[in-house]
């Protein structure tokens, strides 16, 4: 979703700044813009925040999960 906001923010402004200096046609220089944003994002190994902020939660319960059964088994290893 942030790519689909960034490359149409920076299409939109874009094609209004060389609409404005230039006469060209907006569309079609935006559509141009955002599909070279799109290659340029994809040639990048980036995720969204959303994809982000999913895998931190899966982390910090695994992490959680992790501590706990390190615990459980050192109690177990104490017992006589």
């Amino acid at each position: 979703m942030l790519h689909k906001v960034l490359i149409d923010t920076v299409g939109n402004q874009a094609a209004r700044l060389l609409n404005n200096d230039r006469g060209l046609p907006a569309p079609d220089i935006e559509k141009q813009l955002k599909a070279l944003l799109n290659s340029a994002l994809a040639k990048l190994d980036v995720v969204s925040r959303e994809e982000f902020e999913t895998q931190q939660a899966v982390l910090l319960r695994t992490r959680e999960r992790l501590e706990a059964l390190e615990k459980r088994v050192a109690e177990l290893e104490s017992k006589p």
